[in-house]
């Protein structure tokens, strides 16, 4: 079958191969012919070395499909269901399930180790244990979360990571307060889930800051009411907010530098929200007397910042509902051959998400 390969960490392209094979199925398996993926910033992030992920492998996390087998073991999953991918599942048994903290759960994470697939030249992994750019993936059961028939591939595999994360740092993380302001630094397709949710949750100001001017257009379309280039976040400060900086602030890149200028945007008592995946090597300084003085609350939000099943059923009741845009995010479609134009489209920023057609 087809898939694409980064072969060392740090190779800037993906090769597609047609000798890739998808290993593992068993007991608690299914296998899931992908239909549609999403190319996150994540998997960028993988393939320069930011994010940890042994190599070879098969990038996309942010998949969906239909379920091609079923192994022994598994209920609630049957041969033709419609199902988003998971990356992150919940065991239901750790500390942090049973504390209701289920996008904590590590078992996931586990499975990151594990090759998903093979070539004759050897094991290749899948990113976070999954893989999604490829025709065919095997995964836990607990991967596999069944969708309602009227919602298409395309929208659920959003839902599967970028759209989830986004939104639940805006009504999860933050319970962004109506009549608040707030402000979202990097305005791609998790920037602008989060700009939805903080509409949705009645934020009066909502500032997108992007360098990408495409980006900060759309960023209106979606719910800002203003869009500014980085340089001009202090001036939006400064007319908004009476210098006093605003009640939240997401960081949607994961970079220290853009935490420090989100932590000095954020007003003392506000909330500053880590929604961006960064490197280890990548240390946020902050003094402690700033620390204890401006008493601002520094909330990382991983995968939304909550149950993540609940959190989809959510998304897609507010897409049905046509309280939340999701088939605009999806500004650019390409077929898995024509991958690395997608890799392209998000690094200079001219997507805002990628869908690849498979």
């Amino acid at each position: 079958m087809r898939a694409a390969v980064l072969h060392e960490i740090g190779q800037d392209k993906l090769e597609v191969l047609d000798d890739v094979e998808a290993v593992g199925f068993g007991p608690g398996k299914v296998r899931i012919r992908v239909r549609a993926t999403g190319l996150c910033h994540s998997d960028i992030s993988a393939m320069n070395g930011v994010l940890p992920q042994p190599a070879p492998f098969v990038p996309g996390h942010e998949g969906a499909g239909e379920i091609v087998d079923v192994g022994d073991g598994v209920t609630g999953l049957s041969v033709g269901q419609r199902v988003l991918v998971c990356w992150l599942p919940a065991c239901g048994a750790c500390p942090a399930c049973k504390r209701g903290q289920t996008q904590l759960c590590l078992a996931g994470f586990m499975n990151a180790g594990t090759p998903n697939f093979k070539r004759p030249g050897g094991d290749v992994f899948g990113f976070a244990g999954t893989g999604t750019f490829t025709e065919e993936v095997v995964v836990d059961a607990g991967c596999a979360v069944p969708i309602p028939d009227d919602v298409p591939f395309d929208i659920a595999a959003l839902i599967g990571c970028g759209v989830t994360t986004g939104l639940g740092s805006a009504i999860n993380t933050a319970d962004v307060a109506a009549g608040s302001s707030v402000a979202v630094i990097g305005c791609g397709g998790v920037g602008i889930s989060a700009i939805q949710g903080a509409r949705l949750k009645g934020a009066a100001q909502i500032v997108a800051v992007d360098p990408v001017e495409s980006r900060r257009e759309a960023a209106l379309r979606f719910g800002a009411t203003e869009a500014v280039a980085p340089d001009a976040l202090g001036d939006a400060k400064q007319r908004l907010t009476a210098g006093e900086g605003f009640d939240y602030v997401f960081e949607v890149v994961g970079k220290s530098a853009t935490a420090r200028t989100a932590y000095e945007t954020t007003r003392r008592g506000g909330t500053l929200v880590v929604v961006g995946a960064g490197a280890m090597d990548d240390v946020l300084q902050l003094n402690m007397f700033e620390l204890f003085f401006d008493e601002k609350r520094i909330l990382p939000s991983m995968y939304g910042g909550g149950d993540v099943l609940a959190s989809y059923e959510r998304a897609i009741a507010l897409w049905r509902a046509g309280r939340i845009d999701l088939e605009s995010l999806i500004t650019h479609r390409v077929p898995l051959a024509d991958i690395n134009e997608a890799i392209n489209q998000m690094r200079t920023g001219s997507a805002l998400r990628t869908c690849i057609e498979i």
